[in-house]
């Protein structure tokens, strides 16, 4: 495969990232019965962009971009030991390229960006039904820490 280069997003790269979000809405609406049925929005791209705080990423291959993902400063709660973490969302690779390290590389990446910013934590959310992403995710270092639970009433 040709190189693949990790750069920041672009308002530019808007159509493209409105498509890999519905892509992630697709993929996770099997595991989250809590989802509206109609068409939905996760992210305020223009902000992930943009503010200081956040750090958005693209896969780009051949001219092609093929994934994303963002790390988000956020604060963490008064008794962790990491007065801040980054978290990190908006893990998308395209079908046809996943298994090829483009995830690792997205999240080097972001890593690099978090570390650059005096974060010493990282954080991310994944459905546990979704065990590739879960394999993934404990292929570059992730372990599980808390399962949140929730009941329909």
């Amino acid at each position: 495969m040709d190189t693949i280069t990790i750069r920041p997003a672009t308002l530019a790269d808007m159509d493209t990232l409105l498509q890999f979000e519905q892509g992630v809405i697709a993929a996770e609406r099997p595991f989250d019965p809590t989802l509206k049925d109609e068409h939905i929005n996760y992210y305020n791209l223009p902000e992930l962009i943009t503010a200081a705080h956040c750090h958005l990423v693209v896969a780009e291959l051949a001219g092609e971009l093929i994934g994303s993902g963002y790390a988000r400063i956020e604060t963490s709660k008064i008794y962790l030991k990491h007065p801040q973490y980054a978290y990190l969302g908006f893990m998308y690779v395209l079908p046809q390229y996943r298994g090829k390290g483009v995830n690792k590389a997205v999240i080097a990446a972001l890593q690099e960006w978090a570390v650059s910013q005096g974060m010493n934590e990282l954080r991310l959310e994944v459905y546990y039904q979704n065990a590739p992403a879960v394999k993934a995710y404990e292929k570059v270092g992730f372990i599980s820490h808390m399962i949140a639970m929730r009941k329909g009433v």
